[in-house]
């Protein structure tokens, strides 16, 4: 195809191509590298680009498969800290792609390193630290505070390990610092016992994160104020709305959910965990699934013996992950066929290095 062989052209060149031709051009793209190249869709991505994509998963999953291929170039449709944990965890002579550098995570912008080492030297200035405490960061967050929690004996978590991780550090540590997403670290406390009175929220903000010295020393998890856009959207009276409209309904929802939300719900759990629910659902079951739209509407697609309804009435869709178009993916694609490496995510060495510290950890504890 003489399209594909072509020099390279400005991005906005491929915005006026229709969605066949680029749809065309991909699949061209893609046979002409062969197994040089490994495309990851991640399960929120749009269908247009999710299509092309030889994987399909979460953000910790894919990287790790993509990891075990063989492939020189790896194209993430996903957000940024998924590139970066691509980069973190694949080969040294793998080259991770993002097609579309806007595609960012709010949540993950929520805690930058500069902010975390702020709040640590502020815990250690009023004696919070002469406890142990141990640093857990979301896989949704910078590889630098990936790397802030290996130097500090501290972990990353996925939403899948998220509790077995919490049960392990309870044993050891006095105190949990938990971020970028307080949802996640609020309902996971909670399947513990931890009383919400014994949780603060640390605003970057403010001055010792909004809280008194007292509060911080009695609380038992100190959880970063953030959140995911999309889950943080869903309300309470969504799920007693949703048991009106549709009687006998089974509420599904992501532990980044609000706690009221996670309280009210059936059942809880990761992106793999709602997949795998719905799929072994029996038909004629009725669900209302609380998370991103385009995932939800493949569940309804692939089993349509099931009734599946997102649980809010407005679209609760990763515009950041939307950033990821089959136009932004074609040029990435076609740029590599004429040997030009667009867009690549490379984390720095000391930076991979104590981030894989935390990463490894988080393997070894959650296969003990």
């Amino acid at each position: 195809m003489s399209a594909v062989l072509e020099a390279v052209r400005p991005i906005e060149d491929y915005l006026v191509i229709s969605d066949e031709e680029i749809a065309e051009r991909i699949e061209a793209a893609r046979e002409e590298l062969g197994s040089r190249v490994v495309i990851l869709g991640h399960h929120y991505q749009r269908e247009d680009v999710v299509q092309h994509a030889d994987l399909k998963g979460d953000s910790y999953q894919l990287s790790v498969l993509a990891s075990q291929t063989e492939a020189e170039y790896i194209v993430f449709c996903g957000v940024h800290f998924m590139a970066e944990s691509a980069d973190i965890l694949g080969k040294p002579e793998q080259t991770v792609i993002l097609p579309d550098m806007g595609a960012g995570c709010s949540m993950a912008d929520m805690a930058t390193i500069e902010q975390v080492e702020e709040c640590w030297e502020q815990l250690e200035e009023i004696g919070v630290l002469e406890n142990k405490v141990a640093p857990i960061t979301y896989m949704n967050s910078s590889a630098a505070i990936k790397a802030f929690c290996g130097r500090n004996e501290g972990v990353v978590c996925t939403s899948s390990n998220a509790t077995k991780l919490f049960e392990i550090y309870l044993k050891d540590f006095d105190k949990m610092l938990f971020f970028p997403d307080q949802h996640l670290g609020r309902n996971t406390g909670a399947k513990f016992g931890i009383g919400l009175d014994e949780m603060v929220v640390w605003d970057p903000k403010k001055d010792l994160g909004g809280n008194t010295e007292e509060e911080l020393h009695a609380a038992k998890l100190i959880l970063w104020r953030g959140h995911c856009s999309v889950h943080g959207r869903f309300k309470d009276w969504h799920v007693d709305k949703i048991r009106e409209d549709v009687p006998g309904v089974n509420v599904l929802v992501h532990p980044e959910c609000l706690y009221e939300v996670v309280q009210k719900s059936d059942y809880n759990g990761s992106t793999s965990y709602i997949i795998n629910t719905v799929e072994k659902a029996e038909a004629g079951t009725k669900w209302a699934i609380g998370t991103e739209v385009n995932l939800v509407n493949r569940l309804a697609k692939d089993h349509p013996d099931k009734e599946v309804h997102l649980l809010a009435p407005d679209l609760c869709m990763c515009a950041t992950m939307y950033r990821i178009s089959p136009q932004s993916l074609a040029w990435s694609m076609e740029n590599l066929v004429n040997g030009n490496v667009v867009n690549e995510i490379k984390v720095d060495g000391e930076t991979k290095e104590l981030a894989l510290v935390a990463l490894d950890r988080m393997i070894s504890m959650t296969n003990s």
